[in-house]
């Protein structure tokens, strides 16, 4: 319990020694209260088993024997109020020494009230001759002070173990507040990181398509220059109106992408050729918003702008063990005949597998393969959702 003390006294900031304050403070006036009850509860039931087994048993009727009961009840209380601060006095010390402390004190305290009943019952009655059995007095007094003392220690110990209770109850609410907002300034970086990662593929596409725009002004295409600015136009507002952090259906995202195509197909025309498939329920599926546009454009630049005859991409989706597959390939760049290095990959499917590790931690698989035949596929497994 001196352990236990430490805790409330940590918690209330108050001091070991001042229990009764401790109390008082943490729980309100309801310890004192009740305290108050108990005593007074405590010595009117001492009152009537005095007077049934004693004044009753010896036929003591009179007001005189009566009176003495509830002069020796307003001695007790007042000497068990001296006890109760002596209790409090000695609380922080160690068991043993409050033990002892205790046992003399109720065998000192029980004299007192032992001699003074005894006293009293001579004044206020006609029988003098008691004293012979001061022994059986004592015991009586022993007894009461005893029982006293235990009622005492259980109401204190039961008003600090509902202290203990409130602050385990506080620290648990305080400690789930914590995770709480722990999981929400989480949630809150996530989105963070996932913006950044995204907002950096747009500048980076921007770039090569302004680019594209401005070689076809300095070739005098202008109508298709300007076919090129509508259709870039239409991307970037498309791309404007859906929330980075946000998951959509395949099927939009596909539709996102043949705007993109719309772009690259007035700078490569005939060269480059698109071929999908979606098998079942692959349409939709969720995923995260512009997560394939990357790896179609690390396809125009790898293979389709670098072959004279253009190139061919593909995309194939389907359902499978509860997880939506993904495959992107392309044709590869058939002048070199050589395997571009990994580390060429670029900054866009960087950013893919750290977008796939922030959405699905240990749940995705991002993987690359050089075809035999020529060019990269791209394979993407991530769960199966659907908005349904």
């Amino acid at each position: 319990m001196n352990e236990t003390l430490e805790v409330f006294g940590k918690d209330a900031v108050f001091e070991q020694k001042n229990v009764s304050k401790l109390i008082e403070n943490t729980l309100g006036k309801a310890p004192v209260i009740l305290f108050r009850y108990c005593q007074l509860g405590f010595w009117l039931f001492s009152c009537l088993i005095s007077y049934t087994t004693l004044t009753l048993w010896y036929g003591q009727y009179d007001l005189p024997h009566f009176a003495h009961i509830i002069v020796q009840a307003i001695m007790g209380l007042v000497l068990s109020l001296l006890l109760q601060k002596a209790f409090l006095k000695a609380w922080h010390f160690s068991n043993t020494y409050r033990f002892l402390l205790g046992l003399l004190l109720i065998i000192i305290f029980s004299l007192i009230w032992t001699l003074g009943r005894m006293y009293a019952f001579t004044l206020m009655t006609e029988e003098k001759d008691i004293w012979w059995n001061f022994g059986g007095w004592y015991f009586t007094g022993i007894f009461i002070f005893t029982s006293w003392s235990a009622m005492f220690h259980g109401v204190i110990y039961y008003q600090l173990l509902q202290v203990e209770h409130q602050i385990l109850l506080n620290a648990e609410k305080k400690s789930q507040e914590e995770y709480v907002m722990r999981i929400q300034a989480q949630n809150i970086a996530r989105d963070a990181q996932l913006k950044m990662l995204r907002y950096q593929l747009n500048p980076h596409f921007l770039s090569n398509s302004l680019n594209a725009v401005n070689a076809l002004i300095e070739a005098q295409e202008n109508t298709t220059a300007q076919k090129m600015v509508v259709s870039l136009s239409q991307f970037l507002r498309y791309s404007l109106d859906n929330d980075p952090n946000t998951k959509v259906p395949l099927q939009q995202e596909v539709k996102a992408l043949y705007l993109y195509l719309e772009i690259e197909k007035v700078r490569f025309g005939e060269r480059l050729d698109f071929d999908l498939s979606l098998d079942g329920n692959a349409e939709k599926a969720l995923i995260p918003s512009f997560l394939l546009q990357p790896i179609i454009e690390n396809s125009m630049k790898h293979a389709v702008a670098k072959s004279e005859d253009g190139g061919k991409i593909s995309l194939l989706a389907n359902i499978a063990q509860n997880n939506l597959c993904i495959e992107i390939s392309d044709s590869g760049d058939s002048t070199s005949g050589q395997k571009p290095s990994a580390k060429a990959k670029g900054v866009g499917l960087d950013n893919i597998q750290k977008r796939l590790t922030a959405l699905y931690p240990n749940k995705h698989i991002l993987d690359f393969e050089w075809r035999p035949e020529g060019g990269l596929k791209t394979i993407i497994q991530i769960p199966f959702e659907t908005t349904a």
